[in-house]
């Protein structure tokens, strides 16, 4: 195995990962300040442009990967897009399993599941996955199937709003834990906005939003060649590369959000970050690309990839309803992440 190839592509794929992040976080911040400038309600932001955020990173990869042509390593022709749904049910796949699994150990006694997720998103989360289960099982995802994700998250999108403004957003003593008090905190972003009520344009703001697209897009390009090129000279297929190491990389944001919300007892922002996410994932960052062209599910995916997925979202949905997630099942979380991952490499 060429040694000095693979390193500089692990490289340039960890630069291009990181580059993705952090252009994430840029364009989703400056979009934010556009977005309360334009005097659009805090609330209407905060469930689409950052929500949203946090699946950029799978976003700008899935969208580069479908315009990426097909190539043949060794006779066999590989199809880029089979990036697209590896990342998304790999990125699942590691936000409940590993980001709930160490945010719920890091709380050193439980995660709390508020009322409002259990009678809004966890229903939602079962109905997407039931859909996703319906749409890959033909092995593809045609246009009019991400024409139909679309709808459902205008659907998804809708309901959600229409809840959350109807429903009391602080927590009532009835709706907690026995024996736990609850800190509600106010966010650096909340705070940020007590101070400066009316956000203005400027200069600053613009040149960061331009900044993030573009790191995400150069950050997108790099990420996708180099998985190509690592796949290449590792001799192993870009599902397996995306289902694991891209899935990875592009979850840190959800990881880092919630287990800080997690050790601040914000427990509400450390589950409904990931519930939102994976939402997010499945209905646009594959709806999206599936306009574009049709998304193949290579047989890692569909065979070891897809049932990880139902078993993990199946396991959070059963310890959502039980109203708390304990250290024990975080770490049952974790230890179900390492067999995955040891599936995935063939390890057993």
């Amino acid at each position: 195995m060429p040694l000095t190839p693979l390193l500089i592509w692990g490289l340039i794929f960890i630069g291009s990962l990181a580059l993705l992040v952090k252009g994430a976080d840029w364009f989703v911040e400056s979009a934010e300040r556009v977005g309360l400038a334009l005097k659009i309600s805090p609330f209407v932001i905060g469930v689409t442009i950052v929500a949203l955020g946090t699946s950029f990173p799978e976003l700008a990869s899935a969208l580069a990967a479908v315009l990426k042509e097909a190539y043949i390593i060794n006779g066999t022709v590989i199809d880029p897009s089979e990036i697209v749904v590896a990342n998304v049910v790999g990125s699942n796949i590691a936000n409940i399993l590993l980001v709930v699994g160490l945010a719920a150990i890091a709380t050193k006694s439980f995660l709390a599941v508020r009322r409002s997720l259990i009678d809004i998103d966890l229903p939602l989360l079962a109905s997407i996955t039931v859909l996703f289960v319906f749409i890959l099982w033909d092995g593809v995802i045609t246009r009019a199937e991400g024409i139909l994700l679309l709808v459902a998250f205008l659907v998804y999108l809708l309901y959600t709003i229409f809840q959350r403004q109807v429903g009391s957003e602080k927590p009532l003593p009835e709706e907690m834990p026995t024996g736990e008090i609850f800190e509600v905190l106010p966010s650096r972003a909340d705070r940020r906005r007590a101070k400066k009520p009316v956000e203005k344009f400027n200069s600053k703001v613009f040149f960061f939003l331009i900044l993030g697209a573009v790191c995400l897009v150069i950050g997108a390009n790099f990420l996708i060649d180099s998985v190509m090129k690592l796949s290449e000279i590792l001799q192993i297929g870009v599902s397996v590369i995306a289902i694991f190491a891209v899935a990875l990389g592009t979850s840190l944001p959800e990881l880092v959000v919630s287990i800080r919300a997690a050790t601040q007892k914000k427990y509400e922002i450390a589950l409904g970050n990931i519930f939102g996410s994976n939402v997010f994932n499945v209905l646009l960052v594959i709806g999206i690309p599936a306009l574009i062209k049709p998304l193949k599910v290579d047989a890692i995916t569909f065979e070891i990839g897809f049932p990880f997925m139902v078993i993990a979202t199946v396991l959070l949905i059963i310890s959502g309803i039980t109203r708390r997630i304990s250290v024990w099942e975080g770490s049952m979380f974790l230890v179900i992440y390492v067999l995955f991952v040891a599936r995935l490499f063939n390890w057993f």
